[in-house]
């Protein structure tokens, strides 16, 4: 398949990298030194299931050259997605599809709204991973996993395709039953984990050990699976325990990019993690008071990450 990934960071450079690694027609789609890098250098993974260099890579700037491709793979973070809308329909043909790898809850609808849903694919992915600098990934935690479906979960030959694609790679794949199920379970997931490690400062084994941050953590998760119901998504009744347990099982100095992004100084996805549960709540009138002080506490930070005081 022809893919177009555009983001090389934790989620694009590794799943690129491994998808470039079993011989598909990728070209990230990157800027700046990044850029620089992937074409001078190529693209280095460390990983805990193996360390890789690919010494070329297609890599380019200008995405109206590359022209239409199969798949798109959106792994930018969600404040990015408006700015790359701008150049992605110069990638899509009759038959394309964009995959959204987003840490959102949100942006399905977006994509849907600009592109058209004919062309859009829900998608997650898990995997602890960050972008050391241009063109050199690491990967630390959790084996790599990414799920797809379509917007109505019916089983079409292009999401069985990609399956294959993905699986064909070494990468542990799944089209979910449902999607919504696997997008909000991954939400519940992320948004209390991100936004607790942003407001403490520590990793997820400090996190999970104290009885006050993991009450914390329970009841943003048990809020979020609340607003779940409010938008007609019904998630299993042990989804907070069944994730707590996923998450004792991580390396205990794992942290989210929205924890290390707060951390930097950088502008994070706090507006689409716990700040999506907060305004979404609100137009359901379901109460999310842990969620929303987290959120409310991080929100000074991220505007002055952001300038705007």
């Amino acid at each position: 398949m022809k893919i177009a990934v555009i983001g090389v960071g934790g989620i694009g450079g590794y799943f690129g990298g491994r998808l470039v690694q079993s011989g598909e027609d990728v070209v990230f789609i990157a800027r700046g030194k990044t850029l620089q890098i992937l074409k001078n250098k190529g693209l280095r993974v460390d990983s805990i299931n193996g360390n890789f260099v690919l010494g070329e890579v297609q890599a380019t700037d200008r995405p109206e050259e590359i022209g239409k491709v199969d798949v798109v793979l959106l792994c930018v973070k969600t404040w990015q997605v408006k700015e790359v809308l701008s150049f992605v329909p110069t990638l899509i043909g009759p038959n394309t599809f964009v995959v959204s790898f987003q840490n959102g809850i949100e942006i399905p609808e977006q994509l849907v709204s600009a592109l058209g849903k004919e062309y859009i694919i829900p998608g997650l992915a898990k995997i602890i991973s960050f972008k050391m600098e241009p063109g050199y990934i690491r990967h630390i935690g959790a084996e790599p996993y990414v799920a797809f479906g379509e917007l109505d979960n019916h089983l079409s030959k292009r999401i069985e395709k990609l399956l294959n694609v993905f699986k064909k790679a070494g990468i542990k794949s799944e089209i979910p039953k449902d999607i919504w199920v696997a997008l909000w379970s991954k939400f519940l997931f992320i948004a209390s984990w991100g936004g607790i490690g942003a407001l403490t400062r520590v990793p997820i084994g400090i996190i999970r050990s104290l009885p006050e941050t993991r009450k914390m953590l329970r009841d943003a998760m048990i809020e979020i699976s609340e607003l779940a119901k409010g938008y007609e998504v019904t998630l299993p009744d042990n989804i907070v325990d069944k994730t707590l347990n996923f998450i004792d099982a991580l390396l205990p100095q794992s942290t989210t990019s929205l924890q290390r992004d707060i951390a930097s100084g950088k502008p994070s996805e706090l507006s689409s993690w716990n700040g999506a549960v907060v305004h979404l709540g609100e137009k359901r009138n379901i109460k999310t008071p842990v969620n929303t002080f987290i959120y409310h506490a991080l929100l000074p930070l991220e505007l002055k990450a952001r300038g705007e005081i």
